[in-house]
């Protein structure tokens, strides 16, 4: 009797240390998969210029990149309509801060210009993006821009020079647009952006 009572306790034993295990191991999977971070990735490639497209941008700037490469795909590049596209594009992408992560994800990096890139990034974080929340887990509550009708109002060319490189064609840009909620009608609505040539592709250096 004594045996049949000390094994019926053995197994209660067990199946509470299961059941306690069992517990642990979905909440602490439960816990896991909440702060588990998306995995970004490019969808979509144009190598020559190196630009790239993130799974986690916009059905609108899917569109703008599809037209990108088109345009890029000509047998003779139309240099007026690839820098009137990517002025389209960076002006969405920088100026739209509701589809960023944190303050670190920079927009419309894929056009500047490599040697102003860190000066660019480092004065986006100070500046424009310095009060974008965190929203790496997707628990963001903050009301934040988004980018609706732009314009471009002028395309000229100019010599610029940009430390030591001067660009005897280099083309002028005035944009301007509006975003899709009033509120942040007081936010930047028009920019000036200067492009320089870097072999085939044009880079942004100054954006006023």
């Amino acid at each position: 009797m004594k045996l049949k009572k000390k094994a019926k306790r053995l197994i209660i034993v067990l199946l509470i240390i299961i059941v306690i295990l069992l517990g642990i191991l979905f909440l602490s999977d439960k816990i896991f998969n909440k702060n588990k971070t998306q995995e970004v990735k490019i969808v979509n490639k144009i190598d020559k210029y190196g630009y790239n497209l993130k799974d986690t941008k916009t059905k609108r700037y899917h569109k703008m990149f599809d037209e990108l490469k088109k345009i890029l795909s000509a047998k003779e590049v139309d240099q007026e309509e690839y820098v009137k596209k990517i002025s389209e594009m960076f002006i969405y992408d920088y100026y739209s801060l509701n589809d960023k992560s944190s303050k670190t994800d920079i927009g419309g990096v894929d056009f500047v210009y490599n040697e102003a890139l860190e000066n660019f990034l480092l004065k986006s974080e100070d500046t424009y993006y310095k009060y974008v929340e965190s929203n790496i887990y997707g628990n963001r509550n903050q009301s934040l821009p988004t980018v609706k009708d732009i314009e471009i109002k002028s395309v000229t060319q100019d010599i610029f020079a940009y430390n030591d490189k001067t660009d005897e064609k280099a083309y002028i840009v005035e944009v301007t647009w509006d975003y899709t909620d009033s509120e942040f009608s007081k936010y930047q609505t028009s920019a000036k952006l200067t492009f320089i040539h870097d072999e085939d592709k044009l880079c942004l250096v100054e954006l006023q």
